[in-house]
């Protein structure tokens, strides 16, 4: 079970679960129309390293253009008129938060369904050829994520945020693919402030590839993705019933792990090597961002719709603390997952450590103070 109560230990080097050559990379879900203007737009940029990484997503986009008619012809008409679902359930909060423990958790309770993987890599035609996919390339994904020890695979729970950047949608991900050459700033974080086009082609995409999840499984959709923390107003017009349940976390702690996020997202899905010198500002503003945004949504929000837990709370007492996210949203009989939940916390798990650099924790304390204040989080000592 995740825990920050493990002894202080050095600080790690930027080092990162190998992730090969060859393993699919988020990218390779995009058609011809969505990656050829994201590459166009990085004005064709890339690494001599990472040519190879370019001929393999333009070879996978060839497939994507092709089978996502195909897919269209046979499920068009479903997916225009899907099963009806329960209202989602958004898991929110900022990157390295709790947000990942919290949808593997929820992904327990047998009532839930989330996009996984696959169809986050094949939103386009994965009701087509998930079986086939699964098939031939699940063997390359790496069994461990690049920049922890949680699980990976295609059969695992995924950020809905990647099978939007796949269909085209606005998003702050489409960074991660071309860092040297992106804005240096959030984009599309708080979609509130695309302009008016491209939030609609947005709200489109979103509402598609849920139409499309309910043909696949028709179980209340559980969607876990840290940007909707920006988004919430506009996820609550679109979704009449949503729940939303947030995660924060100690942000000295969540400070350095995002940092080490994004190095480790350069390292292994970027198109362009990038030595990362912005992304402590980066990290910054879109904290900023996130948080101004979430502060604006949630009296929005009435009884019901919104839960908030510590990370630290939840690990340490997650029967409890999911008992009460239940009773809160009106998720259902907690009783009825307790038992599994029990059985996936007593599994062994460690966190990174950090050594605390006292110039961050000094900024951290300043720029994040309202959210340090509103949570009851404290600097860690000096020394």
């Amino acid at each position: 079970m995740p825990s920050d109560a493990t002894p202080p230990a050095p600080a790690r080097k930027d080092e990162f679960h190998p992730y090969p050559f060859w393993a699919p990379r988020f990218w390779h879900g995009m058609p011809l129309g969505v990656w050829l203007p994201l590459w166009a737009e990085n004005r064709f940029v890339a690494s001599p390293s990472r040519l190879g990484l370019v001929a393999t997503i333009s070879a996978a986009a060839v497939f994507n253009s092709l089978a996502t008619p195909l897919a269209n012809l046979v499920y068009g008409r479903r997916v225009a008129a899907p099963p009806p679902t329960a209202p989602p359930l958004f898991i929110i909060g900022h990157w390295r938060s709790g947000t990942t423990l919290l949808h593997e958790l929820l992904m327990l309770d047998r009532r839930h369904c989330c996009p996984n993987t696959l169809q986050c890599f094949a939103p386009s035609h994965f009701l087509l050829t998930e079986g086939f996919l699964s098939a031939t390339i699940g063997w390359m994904m790496p069994k461990q994520r690049p920049m922890d020890d949680m699980a990976a695979g295609l059969d695992r729970p995924q950020e809905d945020e990647f099978a939007l950047v796949n269909l085209g949608a606005p998003s702050p991900y489409r960074r991660m693919a071309f860092p040297r050459t992106s804005s240096r700033h959030p984009v599309a974080l708080d979609v509130t402030r695309l302009p008016a086009p491209e939030l609609a082609r947005w709200k489109r995409t979103i509402r598609h590839f849920l139409a499309t999840l309910a043909v696949r499984d028709d179980r209340r959709p559980v969607l876990k993705s840290p940007p909707h923390t920006a988004r919430v107003a506009v996820l609550r017009s679109l979704f009449p019933g949503a729940r939303f349940l947030h995660v924060v976390r100690d942000p000295f702690v969540v400070f350095p792990s995002t940092v080490r996020l994004w190095r480790s997202m350069n390292a292994t899905q970027a198109l362009q090597v990038d030595p990362g010198d912005d992304l402590p500002e980066y990290v910054f503003e879109c904290f900023d961002e996130m948080y101004a945004a979430f502060e604006r949504d949630r009296p929005l929000l009435g009884p019901g719709e919104l839960h908030e837990v510590r990370y630290e709370d939840l690990v340490a007492d997650p029967e409890g603390r999911l008992a009460e996210a239940y009773a809160a949203l009106d998720l259902g009989d907690f009783e009825a997952v307790r038992g599994a939940v029990r059985a996936e916390t007593r599994r062994p798990y460690r966190t990174n450590t950090y050594r605390h650099d006292p110039a961050v924790v000094a900024e951290v304390a300043r720029r994040w103070k309202p959210f340090i204040e509103r949570y009851g989080y404290a600097a860690p000592p000096a020394g």
